[in-house]
């Protein structure tokens, strides 16, 4: 195992593009590193540099204290998984696995061992003298994973190894690959363009966009403490509801209602330059929210476009009349996910998160709670985090 440190590392092509632009990141020795973004954001060609895939322009990359930039992948002891599992077709799951210690010349007892332990801890062992072909999409995953285990690597690197699996077998390889990794021990830098898979897997997130690291934190803390716009509408699903609101002094204007900060905010556009952010479970239908609770947020009534019951909760979906927000940064995720996906992005779509008991109809006009005391600010001239004075 190995710490790995990138210190100002970037990427330049022979074109002039930055693919990576002044990374900085310490992973630590054993921990569980996600670099998670849109696609295009540089978080595989990052890993690519770790592995020795993609040569660095600037900058060092240590593993351990050593600095590696020039070393070969097969001098760096890191192990790869891949999106597509890369298998030998002709060669059975056990000669699959022992495949790069045979090339290394290890003994074939020595071999044989690492592959029965890595089989018995992957539940592969049953499988050892099948074909690729008679395996599913899981356990072919796994078979990839194996041959990485039974190198006994510094470090761990996998580049979206779970995006080819359906939608349920990629909740149960969540969990394998969180538990296998947990046991192990071994440093891990996982690729990712799912938030859900960046939030359940890691120890720590790295958020990427347009090759420049935009936080790196615990998955709750990202939640809970993003840094800025793109960050704040990335993370979360349903996503993050963004508005335009008028802030004076203290007093912030919103589509639906008046907030009252804990204390001035200024924005670099002045009042018109703030974007308000609130998430979809800071919404609530009101006759679900007890008097004691309403003073701590402002009722309004919207009409319900769209209702979705999940089973333990309800979106329910409707408009707010305002001009829509204008930031680069939500420009960029509704074009990655949709802008459906990113409510407020464009017009005034907005989704709340509501109790299953709710009442509300669609097509029908609801009364509403917004917790107006979780509320995100964020400057739309710059996409940072706005804060009222005194509130940190």
């Amino acid at each position: 195992m190995a710490k790995i440190q990138l210190e100002d590392v970037t990427k330049r092509y022979p074109d002039g593009f930055e693919a990576v632009k002044h990374m900085d990141l310490d992973i630590a020795d054993g921990e569980f590193m996600i670099l998670v973004g849109p696609s295009g954001c540089g978080k595989s060609t990052a890993l690519r540099m770790i592995a020795g895939l993609e040569d660095i322009t600037e900058g060092l990359l240590y593993i351990g204290e050593e600095v590696v930039n020039d070393r070969t992948p097969k001098d760096r002891d890191i192990a790869m998984v891949f999106q597509n599992y890369a298998l030998y077709p002709h060669m059975s799951v056990r000669d699959n696995m022992g495949f790069a210690l045979k090339l290394a010349k290890v003994d074939k007892a020595e071999i044989d061992r690492r592959v029965e332990e890595a089989a018995k801890v992957l539940d592969l062992t049953q499988h050892l003298d099948r074909k690729p072909a008679n395996l599913s999409g899981g356990q072919r995953q796994r078979v990839a994973m194996g041959r990485a285990i039974v190198r006994n690597p510094r470090a761990f690197l996998m580049d979206e190894p779970l995006s080819n699996l359906d939608a349920k077998l990629r909740v149960q390889m969540r969990a394998e690959v969180a538990g296998l990794q947990d046991r192990l021990g071994t440093t891990t830098v996982y690729v990712t363009h799912d938030q859900t898979e960046a939030m359940t897997l890691g120890d720590r997130v790295a958020v990427m966009r347009a090759g420049v690291l935009q936080q790196v934190d615990a998955p709750q803390q990202l939640y809970n403490d993003p840094a800025n716009i793109f960050v704040a509408g990335f993370i979360g699903s349903p996503a993050m509801n963004f508005m335009p609101a008028r802030v004076d002094g203290s007093v912030v204007r919103l589509p639906m209602a008046e907030v009252r900060a804990s204390g001035p905010i200024a924005a670099n556009g002045g009042g018109n330059g703030l974007i308000a952010g609130i998430r979809p479970e800071h919404f609530q239908d009101a006759a679900l929210v007890g008097a004691d609770k309403r003073t701590g947020g402002a009722t309004f009534r919207a009409r319900i476009d769209l209702l979705e019951s999940v089973g333990s909760e309800l979106y329910a979906h409707f408009e707010l009349e305002h001009e829509g927000v204008e930031s680069a940064e939500l420009a960029e995720l509704a074009q990655d996910a949709g802008t459906a996906e990113v409510p407020g992005a464009g017009a005034g779509n907005v989704v709340a998160r509501l109790d299953p008991a709710s009442q509300v109809r669609q097509g029908a006009e609801a009364e509403l709670w917004v917790n107006t005391s979780r509320v995100y600010y964020f400057d739309a001239a710059t996409g940072g985090r706005i804060f009222a004075e005194g509130a940190r």
